[in-house]
């Protein structure tokens, strides 16, 4: 039993030290009226890793006694190329993403609502700031589709507009600290 439980120590110690997870927050994604977001991702071979992803804000604002907001509920999942190493250097990814958003009184009292579908692509560079803390800079676009319904304020429900429409859009400032493990 006692050699069981040292192989096992031994084997779960080995796979923690090769550094095949990562957790990451993208920090400018803060400045988007507060976005909650966090990644993790896995590391299958020398060159790619797996990621999925969430962003979530549920906050509304106040400007002037006018009410602003930029809330969402975006899930993503994808891969991201390595040429050199796995989390260090350049790097390109895709993904697909779904996201739910209510957004409205930032320029105009107008508020779009919905949900979008879509895939997207990114590119970058990641800084190894010690052996287990990285720094990712990168930007991205995403496209697909969005069923939206566009209302006249923030609190009144009239509805000026509904429908569908494909989009491409930016997907990110990504300026990220990420822990590895």
């Amino acid at each position: 039993m006692k050699r069981l439980f040292l192989i096992l120590a031994l084997t779960v110690s080995a796979s923690l030290s090769a550094q095949e997870w990562n957790l990451s927050t993208n920090v400018a994604g803060y400045a988007d009226f507060g976005t909650l977001n966090a990644e993790i991702g896995y590391a299958f071979s020398r060159h790619w890793n797996a990621a999925a992803s969430f962003r979530y804000n549920p906050f509304q604002y106040e400007s002037d006694g006018e009410p602003l907001q930029s809330r969402q509920r975006s899930f993503a999942a994808g891969v991201r190329y390595w040429p050199w190493h796995i989390y260090s250097g350049w790097w390109l990814a895709g993904r697909a993403r779904y996201q739910e958003y209510n957004r409205g009184g930032i320029r105009s009292p107008e508020t779009r609502e919905g949900e979008r579908y879509g895939a997207g692509m990114a590119g970058g560079y990641t800084y190894m700031l010690t052996p287990w803390l990285n720094l990712e800079v990168g930007l991205g676009v995403w496209g697909g589709l969005d069923r939206y319904v566009l209302y006249e304020c923030p609190v009144c429900g009239l509805t000026l507009e509904k429908g569908r429409k494909m989009f491409l859009l930016p997907d990110e400032l990504l300026v990220a600290l990420s822990l590895v493990f």
